[in-house]
């Protein structure tokens, strides 16, 4: 199934992560009133089989605080380990001041009392908006113990998204690739992005279970002939975006935050970008259309 859009597509990385809390109920609300329209997020799955939205694998002691509203201490627990009502008790609201985090979102308005959703209420939220949203799996092939095993993950995404009516709005995307297939395996007929950067194209045989094709659009064109390839922007060149469009792919390159680079990706005709910033996104569109 090939997903063309209209225009030029501004993917809000974690919701608006420079702007709002990320993947939380009020960011993703907050990112939809600025008027993004494609909402991308990370999952993983708790001890009681919920998807849940959370980008790392364990509890991030620079975003998380414990219902005292004290930060955690180093290390966070696995996302796996707890069930969804104690992820649900935690602040992930505010950033840690001093941090680097921090200091590296700055302009993020904070949110005290923002909790953790599950993958559920965050599509309630967008089927009511009519905004897309990409799911992304995330699964560590180099260390499964880490996280739920890939298929597991798909099943209970898919069951979330097919539970909430969003199947005509979801894409599911991954750098692991093993979770792609399993989508594909379930039966589900949603588009599907292959996630790539430096470090997963340094290691295909560990990340995508097969080596490089020649080229890593032709290495996705193989996997699936009509999906997104996302790659990480630093390693993204024009001949590599031209080749991916000849071969049928859409090109969505990942975390476009600095202005200069927004307008080379238009010049250069991609078809969107995942950012933090959406709000220069706009900005940077209204001036070039």
């Amino acid at each position: 199934m090939q997903r063309r859009f209209d225009g030029f597509e501004i993917q809000g990385h974690r919701g608006a992560r420079g702007l709002f809390p990320e993947n939380t109920l009020d960011g993703f609300r907050a990112a939809i009133a600025l008027g993004v329209r494609v909402l991308e997020l990370d999952t993983a799955i708790t001890a009681d089989g919920v998807a849940v939205a959370f980008h790392d694998d364990a509890l991030n002691p620079e975003i998380v605080r414990g219902g005292d509203g004290r930060w955690i201490a180093p290390p966070g627990a696995l996302i796996r380990h707890l069930t969804a009502a104690e992820l649900g008790a935690f602040d992930v609201g505010r950033l840690r001041p001093g941090s680097d985090y921090g200091e590296q979102h700055s302009s993020q308005v904070p949110v005290d009392g923002a909790r953790i959703p599950t993958l559920r209420e965050i599509l309630r939220l967008t089927v009511a908006a009519g905004a897309r949203v990409d799911i992304e799996l995330k699964t560590l092939p180099a260390a499964p113990e880490r996280t739920t095993d890939p298929d597991t993950m798909a099943a209970c995404v898919l069951a979330a998204v097919e539970g909430a009516g969003a199947l005509a709005l979801a894409d599911i995307r991954s750098f692991d690739w093993r979770g792609l297939r399993a989508v594909r395996r379930h039966g589900a007929d949603l588009p599907l992005t292959f996630l790539t950067s430096a470090a997963t194209a340094a290691d295909p045989v560990l990340w995508w279970q097969r080596p490089l094709a020649g080229s890593i659009p032709r290495t996705v064109a193989a996997e699936h002939p009509q999906a997104t390839w996302a790659p990480e922007l630093a390693t993204l060149t024009r001949e590599a975006l031209e080749e991916a469009h000849a071969l049928g792919l859409r090109v969505v390159p990942w975390t476009v935050n600095a202005p200069a680079d927004m307008r080379r990706l238009v010049a250069w005709g991609a078809d969107g970008l995942c950012t933090d910033r959406p709000d220069l996104a706009f900005e940077v569109l209204r001036a070039v259309s």
